[in-house]
């Protein structure tokens, strides 16, 4: 029996799929749920038509962050904090306040957790990071540090 899936069922598909169930998984388990629906020729064209909305959806998503990720590629974020004499900082440059620089010079929020640190900074200079921007759209930044007493 052909079946259209109204939610994320473990071990059988994700929602919106078309799939072919046995007659007794379906009128057993996943219609008493509210499981699945019965795939019919307009219930598939409907199917087909959100799914369609929602590729296009997420293209524009993609494209949104491509165009941030060309525009912020190659460009350097300043931060000041407090070090000794060699460069040492007195605590480390969080990625918040990375963050925080970044939507204040180049007018871009990004959420802290979409940023990548090798390791924490905490020495005075240029360190890369990468900021992730949406699913498999990265841009490489520089931050640069300057010490100040």
């Amino acid at each position: 029996m052909k079946v259209i899936l109204l939610q994320d069922v473990p071990g059988t598909g994700k929602r919106n799929q078309i799939l072919n169930v046995s007659n007794g998984y379906a009128r057993n388990f996943l219609f008493p749920r509210k499981w699945a629906m019965e795939a019919t020729p307009k219930a598939v064209a409907e199917v087909e038509r959100r799914n369609e909305i929602e590729r296009e959806k997420e293209a524009a998503r993609i494209q949104e962050a491509e165009g941030i990720a060309a525009e912020l590629k190659g460009k350097v974020i300043h931060l000041e904090a407090k070090g000794g004499e060699r460069g040492k900082l007195y605590g480390s440059v969080t990625n918040q306040e990375v963050a925080d620089a970044l939507n204040a010079q180049h007018n871009v929020e990004i959420d802290r957790r979409k940023i990548e640190l090798a390791e924490p900074i905490r020495t005075a200079g240029d360190t890369e990071i990468t900021i992730s921007l949406y699913a498999g759209v990265k841009v490489n930044m520089t931050v640069r540090v300057t010490s100040i007493r």
